[in-house]
């Protein structure tokens, strides 16, 4: 009998164990759906305002999520911080601030998923932009890792035509470049990058 009585004291307990185990699934998935529900809907409402050019409440509604871990946020929001950085109305400091901002929000999207073309171009642009403050020798070190990015983005989404005319800006930009700037780049790099007007 006693015996019994701990046998059904045991099955109550696994039984409400079981039940408590069961909720906590049930709230865990909900609160996973709710959060991806949520990650869809700042997106959509993003995707209105780039569309809007309102690129000031763009960036106040993604910056709310910069410690995110998805990467259709993340690269959004160093779209946003350069655009923001590119206006008229930014003071010399905030731009500054913002570019080196929306690098950093590049490099995490990529961090978060490697193979989002989007965060290979973003990041390609931000840290062009970047080599704007840290002078030529920066920006020409920079060069070769900026094209594998772009290069990248293609592969993963061979049509998307920003990426396609951002690798002709990069190999005009390149194939036009001052004779004195080939000069600095042969003497910083053993192997400076290079590009014809054909390519």
């Amino acid at each position: 009998q006693v015996f019994r009585k701990s046998l059904q004291r045991g099955v109550v307990l696994s039984a409400g164990s079981f039940l408590v185990y069961e909720a906590h699934k049930l709230v865990s998935g909900l609160a996973e759906v709710h959060a991806s529900f949520k990650v869809e809907e700042v997106i959509e409402q993003a995707d209105y305002l780039y569309g809007s050019g309102e690129t000031e409440k763009l960036y106040q509604l993604l910056v709310q999520h910069k410690n995110s871990d998805d990467a259709e946020l993340l690269w959004r929001l160093a779209r946003a911080s350069r655009d923001l950085a590119q206006l008229s109305s930014t003071s010399a400091e905030e731009k500054r601030q913002l570019t080196y901002e929306s690098l950093e929000y590049a490099k995490k999207a990529l961090e978060k998923n490697e193979s989002n073309f989007a965060a290979h171009k973003w990041y390609g642009i931000c840290l062009s932009d970047v080599g704007d403050f840290e002078g030529i020798k920066t920006k020409i070190g920079n060069a070769i890792i900026i094209k594998e990015h772009f290069q990248r983005a293609v592969e993963l989404n061979p049509k998307d035509a920003t990426t396609i005319h951002l690798i002709g800006i990069w190999c005009y930009s390149f194939a036009e470049m001052p004779w004195y700037q080939r000069k600095i780049a042969a003497a910083l790099f053993a192997t400076p990058p290079t590009s014809t007007f054909q390519e």
